[in-house]
């Protein structure tokens, strides 16, 4: 499948245009939850998730926005506050991935893996600044011949840019 084609199709998935929100009051509504997500663009569904039996707020909810563009906009406004609560906003695990270890654990480290020998620190941070501002880059080297061994880490300031790679490339990771 050409790129183009591939890039249209991951910004148009749903599962890559939902926020999961955690910790909301329990006093949030959809109402409350969509009026304060609607001002970062327009919203396809927004839920307060509840207790079957009680009809009680469990806490978290999901927005899904009607693209990309409006998540990274959203995404890029933190730290959110709904209903006088700090909220949590993270881009949705689809629920086939929800279950893999480590699918909700919040990082802000990526191992990149298959790096020629001639690749430099600024080749990755060309590369990888497009999705947020990075921390530090290493690139593994064997202690005795000083040879790279073909890894590295990359570190953001924020979970979100690798939330956002791992979105994008999931065949990858």
């Amino acid at each position: 499948m050409p790129r183009g084609d591939r890039e249209s199709d991951w910004r148009e998935k749903e599962q890559f245009r939902k926020l999961f929100i955690g910790g909301l009051s329990f006093e949030t509504t959809e109402e409350s939850l969509r009026n304060y997500y609607e001002q970062w663009g327009k919203l396809t569904d927004c839920v307060v998730m509840r207790d079957p039996a009680s009809k009680r707020s469990r806490g978290f909810g999901f927005v899904t926005f009607s693209s990309m563009a409006e998540v990274d906009a959203a995404m890029a406004a933190r730290p959110h506050s709904i209903d006088g609560r700090v909220v949590e906003p993270k881009r949705a695990v689809a629920r086939e991935e929800s279950g893999k270890p480590g699918a909700h654990v919040t990082v802000k480290k990526l191992f990149v893996g298959g790096i020629k020998e001639d690749t430099e620190e600024h080749h990755l941070r060309d590369y990888f600044s497009e999705y947020g501002k990075i921390d530090t880059i290493e690139i593994i080297t064997d202690r005795q011949s000083g040879k790279k061994r073909g890894f590295g880490f990359v570190t953001f300031d924020d979970h979100d840019p690798v939330d956002k790679i791992v979105c994008k490339y999931p065949e990858i990771f």
